[in-house]
């Protein structure tokens, strides 16, 4: 097997980021010829030539401490599960974020889209999927679109869809995730799913509200939902960083109304 070097994942990623050599080089600080020797493997970049190339390509903290173990040197980042005692602060006031949302739904969720904390609101959301379905944890991507899952439930599936499969794709370009791109390939098999090679040009038409609303039906109500997504502004931890809550907002008084009620009957 060949070994993938440093130079190779910086220059895939320079590639993807269509930026030359010489325009890299010079916002970095060193000349295009040393890059190029260090994408040849003839020279060894220092951890501070890595984390600046890796910086001004906005490359995840993930994928910062891959090409510094490919070249050799100890990751930067430190990666703290959620669960830790370190993180219980960030944990309970995510938390706290989350039910003060309630009665509307709401989740915090890793890079891979899976459901990390959610609220009484968002498990009511998808209560009677089956769990091989949408996933242990709960992967978001999986229970939208599935033909088992909300895919069944939701009226405008088509430009809703779209925007998943876009976000979906390039969450799969941006990080390079193996498991992400397999789920993408999964996802691609199932039913009313276009093509994969074209997701990164879907765009939702037909849409004339000033955001795309999610049509869906639960328990014989028609609901309209609109989202927001918040990340941490300074991330230094390759779980806060890939870290994101994504709350959803009732569109029309109908699905507040509606929301409010299904909350007090549970």
């Amino acid at each position: 097997m060949t070994t993938v070097t440093v130079g190779d994942l910086i220059r895939r990623r320079r590639d993807l980021a269509r930026r030359s050599q010489m325009d890299l080089a010079h916002e970095i600080g060193i000349s295009p010829r040393h890059l190029s020797f260090v994408e040849l493997g003839k020279s060894k970049p220092s951890p501070q030539v890595i984390t600046a190339i890796a910086r001004h390509l906005d490359l995840p903290l993930r994928e910062r401490n891959d090409w510094l173990l490919a070249a050799g040197y100890a990751p930067h980042f430190p990666e703290t599960p959620l669960t830790d005692p370190a993180l219980s602060g960030i944990r309970a006031s995510l938390q706290t974020l989350l039910n003060a949302h309630d009665p509307f739904p709401g989740a915090a969720i890793d890079g891979q889209w899976n459901v990390r904390l959610t609220n009484e609101a968002g498990r009511r959301l998808i209560s009677g999927i089956p769990e091989e379905v949408r996933g242990m944890p709960t992967n978001l991507f999986r229970t939208a679109l599935h033909p088992d899952g909300l895919a069944r439930r939701t009226r405008n599936f088509s430009p809703w869809s779209a925007h998943l499969l876009r976000r979906l794709d390039r969450a799969v370009v941006r990080t390079q995730d193996t498991v992400l791109a397999a789920l993408a390939d999964e996802i691609a098999t199932w039913p009313d799913i276009p093509d994969r090679r074209g997701w990164s040009r879907l765009s939702p038409d037909g849409a004339d509200d000033p955001v795309l609303s999610w049509q869906v039906e639960i328990d014989g109500a028609e609901l309209s939902l609109f989202t927001m997504m918040g990340t941490f502004g300074t991330p230094m931890d390759v779980t806060l960083s890939e870290l994101s809550v994504e709350l959803f907002f009732p569109a029309d008084e109908a699905t507040e109304t509606a929301l409010r009620r299904r909350a007090k009957r549970s």
